[in-house]
């Protein structure tokens, strides 16, 4: 593994020795450009492991995409490469359907140190929900974005995320259910002791075997653009444009036919599969 042929996957061609706000956050914009977050291994017949070298060729040498586990891992090995000041925080995402927060700890984001003032980066979330700039860790600010206003709460040493969303415009009414709601909505909560890959063992496992998970119900494919995002869940194609408007974010949609969807993924993602797909979109949420 090398970082050099990492960046080459990214198209990163900036500093590698400056250690401050603006490389950190042009080598993570590069990357969630050009790496999806992804769980098409579930539904290709293909195991998700948390070793590093699996995720480097996964992602790297075969130009995959990935899931938090992946995406952040391989982006936190990066910035500790360079000499970041970098940790491991693992994190429990909030479930809009039922109203709470997961019991399980299933989302791994990372703590990045410059000159003294704590940053959270985390290049896995993908969908609207994804951070574009790494956020200062700092309680009660909101921090505007291109993909919306985000903003931490602290309370008694664990920190909450949220994010403020736009409204959305969908030219075709069919689709129109398929979009969040808008306004504030909770993301995870997380704390700053550090964590390891193995404490995201038996979560990883779960993800992708149980009945009950998002991520068996629903093939999920997503990436950031330069003006918002697109993603493919099931058979159904999105292209997200944030600030279309004044306050409002263009979201046009297309439902595929099987023949389109692997096309699809090459074109619109970057990615060709080495084994057969099955989509699936089973009732379950997943915001766009």
């Amino acid at each position: 593994m090398n970082v050099e042929e990492y960046f080459a996957r990214t198209s990163y061609k900036g500093s590698l020795e400056k250690l401050d706000l603006e490389t950190l956050t042009d080598i993570f914009q590069h990357h969630i450009r050009a790496v999806p977050f992804e769980n098409l291994s579930v539904h290709c017949g293909e195991t998700i492991t948390l070793d590093l070298e699996d995720v480097y060729e996964k992602i790297v040498r075969k130009r995959r995409g990935g899931w938090c586990m992946e995406n952040n891992q391989l982006l936190l090995w990066v910035l500790q490469t360079l000499g970041f000041d970098t940790t491991p925080l693992g994190s429990y995402v909030y479930n809009p359907q039922q109203g709470n927060y997961r019991t399980d700890m299933s989302h791994l984001i990372m703590k990045v140190v410059i000159d003294g003032t704590t940053y959270i980066v985390d290049g896995g979330y993908g969908s609207t929900y994804q951070m574009w700039e790494p956020m200062e860790l700092v309680s009660g600010k909101d921090q505007p974005q291109t993909p919306g206003i985000f903003r931490f709460t602290e309370e008694k040493g664990t920190w909450y995320l949220e994010k403020v969303r736009r409204k959305q415009h969908v030219p075709d009414p069919d689709f129109s259910h398929l979009v969040g709601k808008v306004g504030r909505r909770e993301i995870y909560y997380f704390n700053l002791k550090p964590v390891t890959m193995e404490d995201f063992q038996p979560q990883c496992l779960n993800l992708q075997t149980s009945p009950n998970s998002l991520f068996t119900r629903k093939s999920i494919c997503t990436l950031q653009t330069a003006v918002g995002f697109r993603a493919l869940v099931g058979w159904t194609f999105s292209e997200t444009t944030y600030g279309y408007e004044e306050d409002t974010d263009l979201v046009e949609f297309k439902a595929l036919r099987d023949e389109e969807v692997e096309p699809t993924l090459r074109e619109e993602f970057g990615i060709s599969l080495e084994r057969k797909l099955v989509p699936i979109n089973l009732p379950g949420n997943y915001d766009v």
